[in-house]
């Protein structure tokens, strides 16, 4: 799916020598190889100097583990902090061997890794700045930007999850920063993408999946999985995050029916989608169990803490059930288990999932991972893949938010 540009690779002729020759462009890798194509069987070819230049925004150390913590954890942590370093550059870009653009939902989970870690909340400010910059008309988000060689978006890519996200990252952002001038500047921002994504939602507050203009839905790389119940969750989660932000900026009367209608998405997300037999939520016509169904209704508080945790542990029962597929989804999966009460299935989780990556060798965290799939790749080829990707460096931000859980 991707142009063979993509991948890092150059040719170069050297005409005279000695010659001092620099890579045009910035790369990204574990290993370099160097292929002699052709010269004179005159002379012989040698290197007499290798230089490499890192870059990184990262100028912080980042906390030390606890001496109690488990071997395997520290692994995780420590690469999942070169992941957050290497994506760290002038905006939190998706990653650094391919794209390097910054995408709203790799903002949000690189900011709350950021504030546990490296603490550069300078780059969060940027980034949300240039994300509100580029809004399209009607004041609906870009999902993704890149600034060379200037600034812009990539037009038309529209992701109403991340849109929602946007609200969250801001609400954070105040939390950790007390940079009320930032939030009071973006609050209209926040305000446009609520006005917008209700527009998806029929008089029955159920999202509809077909009304137009229809958006782009992320949440996961999974083939075959129904987002319409998680987008119901999330917009109910947004609601109750961008009230607590109105709250904390004074604003509650411009967002007076958000809590109304949040309440009013709640029950008819119970009406419409909980198998009250089952005890898990389903999703579309199909009536599909998936993780990331119950994973957003217990975030948005749709099922309470004691339902939660019995979708969670029915649905990772389920050998049938439609599992996440990239370490984006799986970071929301762990703060719906620590949510409802189930810390050491995400202690497990994380030392499973990111755990096998470590151990097959991975010294930064993959864009896409399926323990059952190693060829697995949105692309259509492996090789392309983003093999360092801000989206899966969030076992940081768990390890140490909650060392009572991770470093026991």
């Amino acid at each position: 799916g991707l142009a063979r540009s993509w991948v890092q690779d150059e040719i170069v002729t050297v005409m005279s020598v000695p010659h001092e020759m620099t890579i045009p462009r910035r790369l990204a890798g574990r290993y370099l190889k160097i292929e002699l194509l052709g010269i004179s069987s005159s002379f012989d070819f040698v290197f007499d100097k290798l230089t490499f230049k890192t870059q990184t925004s990262v100028t912080n150390e980042a906390p030390a583990l606890a001496s109690t913590t488990d071997p395997l954890v520290r692994d995780i942590y420590k690469v999942g902090l070169n992941t957050l370093k290497e994506c760290m550059q002038t905006v939190y870009e998706d990653g650094p061997k391919r794209d390097r653009r910054l995408w709203i939902g790799d903002l949000y989970l690189e900011a709350l890794a950021n504030a546990h870690t490296f603490k550069n909340h300078e780059l969060t400010k940027h980034c949300l700045y240039l994300l509100a910059a580029f809004a399209n008309d009607e004041g609906l988000l870009h999902a993704t930007l890149l600034e060379k060689p200037q600034p812009h978006p990539q037009y038309g890519t529209h992701t109403l999850d991340y849109c929602l996200i946007y609200n969250v990252a801001l609400l954070e952002y105040l939390k950790e920063t007390g940079d009320r001038e930032t939030a009071n500047d973006l609050w209209p921002v926040v305000v446009r993408q609520i006005e917008l994504a209700l527009r998806q939602f029929s008089p029955e507050w159920i999202y509809d999946m077909d009304k137009k203009p229809q958006y782009w839905l992320v949440f996961d790389w999974k083939d075959g999985y129904d987002r319409q119940a998680s987008m119901q969750g999330l917009t109910i989660f947004a609601l109750q995050h961008s009230y607590e932000l109105a709250k904390m900026l004074g604003k509650e009367k411009e967002a007076g029916e958000w809590p109304t209608i949040a309440g009013k998405m709640k029950k008819a997300a119970r009406q419409h989608f909980y198998d009250k037999k089952r005890g898990v939520m389903v999703s579309g016509k199909d009536k599909q169990i998936s993780y990331l169904s119950q994973v957003w209704m217990i975030l948005s508080n749709t099922l309470d803490k004691k339902e939660g945790a019995k979708a969670m542990a029915t649905v990772m029962s389920m050998p049938d059930a439609c599992y996440p597929g990239c370490p984006y989804a799986y970071h929301y999966v762990i703060e719906a288990l620590l949510q409802c009460g189930m810390p050491q299935e995400a202690r497990k989780l994380i030392t499973d999932y990111w755990g096998s990556m470590v151990k097959r060798g991975a010294d930064t965290f993959w864009e896409v991972y399926d323990p059952n799939n190693d060829y697995l790749s949105p692309y259509g080829f492996f090789v392309i893949n983003s093999y360092c990707h801000a989206w899966s460096c969030t076992p940081i931000y768990f390890i140490n938010k909650y060392p009572e859980i991770f470093q026991k």
